[in-house]
């Protein structure tokens, strides 16, 4: 029984996902197609740009909850919680190793861009 509630779980974090995905599309369509009926479309508001910085740090926090979240399903995997079974555990981990990794390759790219600028003749 604990497997099936497992099951349920992740397939409600599937359909959770694609659900937003769709939503995502729908608006992307929605404005396309507006903006073909509608004619051009007048901004009212300009809309600060996320400085680099920014997005970096909010991608290590990211990657920093996925990783404390795994963590603290293992932790209560290992005290015997019954609420949790190993599949979840598993992927947490999985979902915590696959995020540092991309965080890790965005780095390495980062730093050989900088290497890369800072090796320009001027």
């Amino acid at each position: 029984m604990v497997q099936r509630a497992d099951i349920n779980s992740v397939l409600s974090d599937i359909r959770a996902l694609r659900s937003q995905m769709n939503q995502n599309q729908r608006v992307d369509q929605d404005l396309s197609v507006r903006g073909r009926i509608d004619g051009p479309r007048q901004v009212d508001q300009t809309q600060e740009t996320a400085s680099f910085g920014n997005m970096l740090s909010k991608a290590v926090n990211n990657v920093n909850e996925v990783q404390q979240d795994a963590n603290a399903l293992r932790t209560a995997y290992d005290t015997g919680d019954p609420t949790v079974d190993i599949t979840r555990v598993m992927i947490a981990a999985q979902k915590s190793t696959v995020s540092f990794e991309a965080l890790t390759q965005v780095r390495n790219r980062v730093v050989r861009a900088y290497e890369d600028i800072m090796n320009m003749p001027i």
